[in-house]
């Protein structure tokens, strides 16, 4: 069976863009693999916690010498790894603030690239065999010809991070100007049919 893992970043429910390109992408996803199965990790609720002490100490000490405050500190990174290994197909639905990704979609990249699990010791990743897109909802437009493309932080920034755990099979749907729905000049529904047919190639691949 393939696995689609969503992973979800926006924090403004059905008022999001890049969450609507999500619906529409799973919708057009199940219809290419009808025994599929979609697995959903919402970051806003995920209670991830941002790199501490304490985490780091229990990341650089041996699994058999963990305590159970060090096992407790790994659990959810441990989790997401997991999901993330078991899946075919990788989701990242994501806003872009101030030119790159949410501190909370940082935080889930923190603790799934890891040393041993997603990354060997020898820095080839291994997370292989395996596909992404990239849903990318922004105000700016910053595709080729844009005058401010070299401000696509965000888009660099997960392709060098899917590429370093081992994916290379990356496709990005920007859905640039996507202020326009926030000051009511496009509905939700108008923006995201403009992007139908690249969110459609994305989920038959």
């Amino acid at each position: 069976m393939t696995k689609l893992l969503l992973i979800e970043a926006s924090p403004r429910g059905h008022h999001s863009v890049s969450r609507n390109m999500t619906r529409r992408f799973v919708h057009d996803w199940l219809a290419a693999h009808p025994d599929g199965e979609v697995i959903e990790r919402d970051l806003m609720d995920a209670g991830l916690q941002f790199v501490s002490a304490a985490w780091l100490q229990a990341y650089f000490t041996p699994a058999q010498q963990h305590s159970p405050e060090m096992a407790n500190e790994l659990r959810l990174s441990n989790e997401l790894v997991t999901e993330l290994l078991a899946a075919d197909h990788i989701v990242i639905a994501t806003p872009v603030y101030n030119y790159n990704v949410p501190a909370v979609l940082k935080a889930w990249i923190d603790h799934v690239v890891r040393k041993g699990l997603t990354l060997g010791f020898d820095g080839r990743g291994l997370v292989t065999g395996k596909k992404a897109t990239v849903l990318i909802a922004s105000g700016g437009i910053y595709t080729e010809g844009s005058p401010i493309q070299n401000r696509d932080i965000a888009t660099h920034y997960l392709r060098l991070v899917l590429g370093v755990i081992g994916i290379s099979d990356v496709t990005f749907v920007a859905g640039g100007g996507a202020k326009a729905v926030d000051l009511g000049e496009a509905s939700m529904e108008g923006f995201v049919e403009k992007l139908g047919a690249d969110i459609k190639r994305a989920a038959s691949m």
